[in-house]
Order: structure tokens, then sequence, then C-alpha cells
């Protein structure tokens, strides 16, 4: 089903369902059910590693729920199979305000980031610098970035990495930040909490901030949340009430992951 027969069909079953059972939401809250893919590390595995896995175990301890997965890569179809078909209750890093699913308050806010060697000493923070014109870049295709590239007439500068992927075999945000590391291109635009991860975690002597936006250009910040069901607001509330009641633990899950956060004043140090 489409994005938008899906939301049609849950506005319909909403309005079947009578007042009452609506209110209690026909759930049964015995554990905190969470959709997630198996294999895409720093945010989820099945091995528990990711840290919007342990997001997920502060939030079922303040809620006195035991934590279970529903395991789906995230390619097409994943709230589809997985949400929408009440498998699961719970998806974590959603971008706040999604339209396929309703979303809590945003826990943390990041952005895609402009990725170097270290060594190369390079300070750009602008696509368009003229220090990156003769630059090899890479990102994953169809990205925000994309279109930094196309107005600055660098798009034959750049190597694309695939979107859609079954993340089980395949990991093409780390392939092209490894690319970056081995020389085999001199720019990476990707996701914040990739970048950090690289350089936290594998060690990648890289050096990496935030795009600089433009005017008239795609957004490159996002504020992430936790996706549930559009009827089911009560849920959604409880939710809400667990991560700001948590907040400082998750604050320092980001920290601990190296996830660059943006804050309202600007991008942290």
């Amino acid at each position: 089903m489409t994005t938008r027969g899906l939301l049609f069909a849950a506005a319909a079953l909403a309005a079947a369902v009578p007042a009452r059972a609506q209110r209690a939401e026909l759930v049964t809250r015995t554990e905190l059910r969470v959709c997630a893919d198996p294999s895409a590390l720093p945010f989820s595995n099945q091995a528990g590693e990711g840290f919007e896995n342990k997001i997920a175990q502060i939030l079922g301890a303040e809620m006195s729920l035991p934590v279970a997965y529903v395991w789906f890569p995230q390619v097409t179809g994943f709230v589809r199979n997985t949400l929408g078909a009440r498998e699961c209750d719970l998806v974590t890093g959603a971008v706040s305000g999604d339209t396929v699913m309703e979303t809590t308050n945003p826990y943390y806010h990041t952005g895609y980031m402009l990725v170097t060697r270290t060594a190369d000493g390079i300070t750009a923070t602008s696509v368009g610098d003229p220090a990156l014109a003769d630059k090899r870049f890479g990102l994953v295709a169809r990205t925000p970035p994309t279109d930094l590239l196309v107005r600055h007439g660098l798009i034959a500068h750049a190597r694309p990495y695939s979107l859609a992927v079954d993340t089980r075999v395949s990991n093409p945000a780390h392939d092209m930040l490894q690319d970056l590391a081995d020389g085999k291109i001199d720019v990476a635009l990707v996701w914040g909490p990739m970048a950090g991860w690289a350089i936290t975690h594998d060690h990648m002597p890289l050096t990496a901030v935030f795009i600089a936006p433009e005017p008239d250009a795609p957004r490159l910040d996002y504020r992430i949340a936790m996706g549930v069901r559009a009827n089911e607001p009560e849920w959604r509330r409880q939710v809400n009430r667990a991560l700001g009641a948590r907040q400082p633990e998750i604050a320092a899950v980001l920290k601990e992951y190296g996830v660059p956060l943006i804050e309202d004043s600007g991008p942290a140090e």
C-alpha cells in the first residue's frame, strides 16, 4: 500500500471504532514493542548495540515495560509491515513531523555534515567553498546534499552511494566514509550520526562540520522523534512523558555515540 493509502486506511479504522474504544486504544501495554532495523549501526542492531537500542531500554525502564523488538530492514514497506500492521508500537529515530505516522516530541536535532580527512586541513563548511572546487565528493544518492552539488556545478565530481539497500548486507554511508579515509574520495556529505560514529567508534581520522545552509536549498537539519500510530494519542502522551523524564540519560547516550547535535543557538561544539 502507498503512504497515502496507509494514512487513509488508518483514518478509516479510527472512524469505525467506537469513541470509548478509541480512548482505550485497544492495546494492552505489557511490553514496549519497538520496530527497528536489525543491522543499522550506530542506530540499532539485533545485538542491542545501537544508540536507539539504548534509548529504548531507558524508555522501557521509565515505563516499567520490558523491551521487545520486531526487526525489519528500513526499506520501502518498513512502517506498513511493522507499526502499520500493529506488530509493534514504537518506531525509534523517526523524523519529527513525518507524514507516514504520528511523532512524539523530538529528543535530538542533527543534520548533514561535510566530512574531510583531518590531515588535509580543509576548513570549508559550505559545499560552494572554492577550496572544494576540484575535490571528489561522495554522497548517498537522493539525499538533500545532492541539490547543493547540482547548484554549484559539482555533481560531475560526485560518486553516489545507494540509498535503498538492505542494511543486513550493505551500509553505504559507512562505505563512503571508509572510502574517504582511504583516499578514494576527498569530501563526504553524510548524515551526522554516521559521521560521529565513524570518528568516535571506528577512529577514522576525519573531521566533520555541519553543512552551512543556503537560501532556497533543501533542508539539511532535522529533529528526531519516535513514531507512533496516528489513532493512539494516549500512547503518544505516555512516550512523551518518558522522553521528558529521561532526557538527561538520553543525552548521555547520544554523547557516548558521538551523535553531533544542533542546539537552538547553532551547532554544538
